[in-house]
């Protein structure tokens, strides 16, 4: 499908450019993935597909317990959205695919 594959990817996060590595396999309209990055690799949760838009959630345990609510879209290799982190508000993502 068009939106799978692996993409290097970095959130503008308070605590800097938080960079990481998005790997998305698709299967209709769900997808399952990981989320790889300074702060270790995290197994995607609730991954959907719409088209060229991906959702998903990640629960993180660094720098403390969260989850992180995660929308963006695909367009040719490249991927922007947003990471929503409770309330410490909404981030920009972007990145490129690379595999």
């Amino acid at each position: 499908m068009a939106v799978d594959g692996t993409y290097e990817t970095v959130v503008k996060s308070p605590m800097g450019d938080q960079k990481a590595t998005l790997t998305v396999k698709s299967d209709g309209d769900t997808w399952t993935g990981t989320q790889a990055g300074a702060m270790g690799s995290t197994e995607i949760t609730d991954g959907k597909v719409d088209g060229n838009k991906l959702t998903w959630t990640v629960a993180i345990t660094v720098p403390m317990p969260m989850t992180l609510t995660n929308e963006a879209t695909v367009d040719g290799d490249t991927i922007t959205g947003t990471v929503t982190a409770g309330a410490f508000g909404s981030f920009p993502l972007s990145g490129t695919r690379v595999g």
